[in-house]
């Protein structure tokens, strides 16, 4: 596992060896000045020794807890429908920490998972190990499908190049058809205009067809391949950061679900994800990157999981949101955000699960692997969060 100086050198030269766009490799801005370092100190000292030491017992102690419950397919507890998102989240929990596929028990852990993973990709090239039903069912195969195979893609992107070459071999294959599947979901035949470009369910449910949820894990997955060196064209990313850039709403200062009347409310997970995107499309530090950051800056997570939105799921993208607005933004969120998180986790190293309608059903494997990526951003082991 590599040391808190090794990671710090990850920070300085990731965006270095990243894919991106021109602009971005040579650190300009949109507006076509250079883009400004944002932190004044590395990342992991805003925070106290004694907090330091609390992040890195609680990751340890959730990485733990996931290990427990690895399943004899590789696979980590969830129901069906949640496969393999959810054990890609874990492999991704553990990577995030420095663990690799060649590396002890746990890289054992880890290689078992990706072969369940890959054993999940259907003929039709989506990652999922339920086929889905023939109409909506609410956290369902059909609901889900689009969250599994994009959030598996990112994990297995993720994950590309540290496998053994007869595995590799595997994941090269099995991202090209999981991209495949996600261009053909972005490209079904909308109802409005304004959800061109972005993603939902497999099937149309509501008045909706498209949704920052959905969406987020999309252009992470995208990215996450282009950072692996595959061709991502150009116009994959554009659209869908023409969807997410529709879903801020000045009224409020942030980013919500989607565009309808009862979908109208920011959230956490919505704030936080609108950001990340901004982020990995190209655009950072903007103007509306910086005013989400301030509607974070003002919601607590003291308050834990009391049912008024997905708890875990907002922890984790605020955490990565706020890490890539940097500076202020992170100094004053982080250290806070550590000393409620921490507190909540269970003896036995676990989150409760959502008690929220949205993800209320997948587990605490699923809910454990979201606090621990939301912990790890300093230590930028990870590509996709690299900034």
């Amino acid at each position: 596992m590599w040391d808190r100086t090794q990671a710090w050198l990850v920070v300085m030269i990731g965006p270095l060896l990243a894919f991106h766009t021109a602009d971005i490799r040579r650190g300009v801005a949109d507006d076509g000045e250079a883009a400004p370092s944002r932190f004044t100190k590395p990342p992991f000292e805003v925070l106290t020794s004694k907090q330091q030491r609390q992040v890195e017992q609680s990751i340890a102690l959730g990485l733990q807890y996931l290990g427990s419950q690895q399943q004899a397919d590789g696979s980590f507890l969830s129901r069906d429908s949640g496969q393999p998102g959810i054990t890609g989240l874990c492999v991704m929990a553990y990577l995030s920490n420095g663990v690799t596929p060649d590396q002890g028990p746990d890289g054992e852990r880890l290689i078992r998972a990706i072969d369940f993973v890959l054993q999940c990709q259907q003929p039709e090239g989506y990652l999922s190990q339920l086929v889905p039903e023939p109409s909506h069912v609410h956290d369902g195969a059909s609901h889900a499908i689009n969250y599994n195979n994009a959030i598996a893609g990112l994990m297995l992107g993720e994950a590309y190049g540290m496998c053994s070459d007869e595995q590799n071999a595997r994941i090269a294959t099995a991202i090209e058809r999981s991209l495949k599947f996600m261009r053909e979901q972005q490209l079904k035949a909308k109802r409005r205009a304004i959800d061109r470009g972005g993603v939902r369910y497999m099937h149309q449910r509501t008045a909706i067809d498209a949704d920052l949820s959905v969406t987020s894990w999309q252009i992470m997955f995208m990215r996450s391949a282009l950072n692996a060196g595959y061709e991502v064209p150009k116009e994959y990313i554009d659209d869908a950061m023409s969807y997410v850039r529709s879903c801020y709403r000045d009224k409020y200062g942030a980013f919500i679900y989607g565009h309808s009347s009862y979908d109208g409310v920011p959230t956490r997970g919505t704030a936080g994800g609108g950001i990340v995107c901004l982020s990995l499309g190209g655009e950072h530090n903007t103007d509306i990157a910086r005013e989400t950051g301030r509607w974070i800056l003002n919601q607590s997570f003291d308050r834990y999981n009391n049912g008024a939105g997905p708890y875990h799921y907002g922890a984790y993208y605020c955490s990565q949101a706020m890490f890539q607005l940097g500076g202020d933004y992170w100094e004053r969120f982080y250290p806070r955000f550590v000393d409620s998180l921490t507190r909540f986790q269970g003896n036995d190293g676990s989150w409760d699960i959502e008690r929220n309608i949205n993800g209320d059903t997948f587990g605490q494997c699923y809910t454990t692997a979201l606090c621990v990526l939301a912990l790890t951003p300093p230590y930028q082991l990870l590509p996709i969060y690299q900034r």
